[in-house]
């Protein structure tokens, strides 16, 4: 059985959802390339905790008003007096490329063996430099390396690259001032000690330059690499002594796992045309020779998810906040909102989702929305209103997956306020419309999107393949 990948990790030739294309880490697929290439002697991740973070669920600051939350994203919106947003952001890229040259410089010590001239020419005439397109094009020569599986030399350097490459390119992507909010308001929703998940490319290396860069660290992974023995070593120079990391044997039992279901529900498919189908959209499962082939974001996202569990499974006096890139409906169930993300197995007998909750994160939503719209530079930055929108789109899954859906709802609606062209939240309307019973809006819905955006038919048919309807 094998999985066949759709892209290489860091491409910008996703073919599933070209909206989410510019924010959406290519890491997606790293799994696969971890799976099939030769795999370095790996420094081990399984330190113990040192110093571990007593988890909050259970407590009774778990599940934080959004007041609580809006006073600690204050705080963390300070500015320093005298510094534009531009030098202050030109500053931390500074101090973060420095700090990533110094993880490569580790790496070359311990192989024993100095730095590969093309790992040296990324760090030292590129970034150093601040020269974007040089920067972009030694990126670029590096991966195609990877993708025709030449120089297996670079390999132990790339995801510690595609850390630094991925957070100068936000940098140059966003405008300043929107990076520094954006990213102060992810950092300031999480509680000391908590550990950030992110997914998106926004979501994970923005609040990673600011946290490394600031004085209150945190621990910043990413859900899509975890299959990656590299970026696994990376998380062990980063965080050695915080975080219980993931074994290769780990990898390959969330591998099994998934494929033995993929068949199982392939199977079932065969059997009995006429049952809802158990593959997903966009789950590309077929049998060629008597083997199981896998293709597809749906699919690889499936496997990340199975190691995110895993992860927090050897971490569990650590509490896990969320950035979704592509929604993981498996951990919905315990989870609830924590200002713009989602904290992981939140919930339990004395701290339920309810739905005032629910009705403090639309609220914290439409606060968000209101400020951002107002502002003539985030409005004028399609990057920045498509990265919100999403991050709204993502609570609003959650929302409805516990039958709030009223909040769900409004929680949509102000995604496609902030970016009226993103197809999830079009189609994440439409299904709360159909499970209320009015599938003739959400048709009607569904009918001026495409017309409005033909732009998005791609994403847009992708995503509205999942739509169930059929009301509950």
């Amino acid at each position: 059985m094998k999985l066949t990948p759709t892209e290489d990790e860091g491409s910008r030739d996703n073919k599933i959802r070209p909206w989410l294309l510019w924010c959406v880490t290519a890491g997606t697929v790293v799994m696969l390339i971890a799976l099939l290439w030769p795999k370095p002697k790996r420094v081990s991740t399984t330190n113990a905790v040192t110093s571990p973070t007593t988890k909050a669920s259970g407590s009774s600051d778990t599940m934080e008003s959004g007041r609580s939350i809006a006073r600690r994203i204050a705080k963390s919106h300070a500015r320093q007096p005298g510094k534009s947003a531009e030098e202050i952001v030109a500053e931390k890229l500074q101090q973060f490329s420095h700090s990533r040259r110094g993880v490569a410089e580790r790496i070359a010590q311990r192989r024993k063996e100095a730095l590969p001239p093309e790992i040296a020419a990324f760090f030292f005439d590129a970034v150093g430099k601040g020269d974007w397109s040089q920067i972009d094009s030694r990126w670029k020569e590096l991966l195609a390396y990877q993708k025709n599986h030449e120089r297996p030399d670079l390999l132990p350097y790339l995801a510690m690259v595609r850390d630094t490459y991925g957070t100068v390119e936000q940098t140059h992507e966003w405008p300043a001032q929107q990076l520094l909010d954006y990213g102060n308001a992810i950092l300031g929703s999480l509680r000391p000690g908590m550990v950030y998940v992110g997914g998106t490319d926004c979501g994970r290396f923005v609040p990673e330059l600011l946290s490394e860069t600031g004085d209150d660290p945190h621990v910043v992974i990413t859900q899509n690499a975890l299959a990656d023995p590299t970026y696994l070593d990376l998380l062990s120079d980063l965080y050695g002594g915080q975080l219980n990391g993931l074994s290769t044997e780990d990898s390959q039992r969330a591998f099994q796992d998934y494929m033995a279901d993929a068949q199982k529900r392939l199977q079932h498919d065969v059997d009995f045309p006429n049952e809802p189908k158990q593959v997903l959209p966009g789950e590309n499962i077929t049998m060629k020779d008597g083997h199981l082939e896998v293709s597809g974001e749906v699919a690889v996202m499936a496997v990340n998810e199975k190691l995110l569990q895993a992860m927090m499974q050897k971490n569990p006096d650590l509490s896990f906040a969320l950035e979704e890139s592509f929604a993981l409906r498996g951990t919905y169930g315990n989870a609830a909102p924590l200002g713009p993300l989602m904290e992981l197995n939140a919930q339990n007998d004395q701290t339920p989702f309810t739905a005032d909750l629910a009705a403090q994160s639309v609220d914290y939503w439409r606060s968000t929305a209101q400020t951002l719209l107002a502002d003539p530079e985030a409005t004028g930055s399609d990057y920045a209103l498509k990265a919100y929108s999403h991050d709204i789109d993502a609570t609003a899954n959650l929302l409805a997956a516990h039958n709030f859906t009223s909040q769900a709802e409004q929680a949509y609606q102000l995604a496609l306020q902030v970016s009226p062209s993103n197809p999830e939240a079009v189609t994440g309307l439409a299904q709360v419309l159909v499970q209320t019973g009015h599938p003739g809006q959400a048709h009607a819905m569904l009918d001026i999107f495409a017309t409005e955006h033909p732009d998005q038919a791609k994403a847009f048919e992708q995503a509205k393949a999942a739509i169930v309807w059929t009301a509950k």
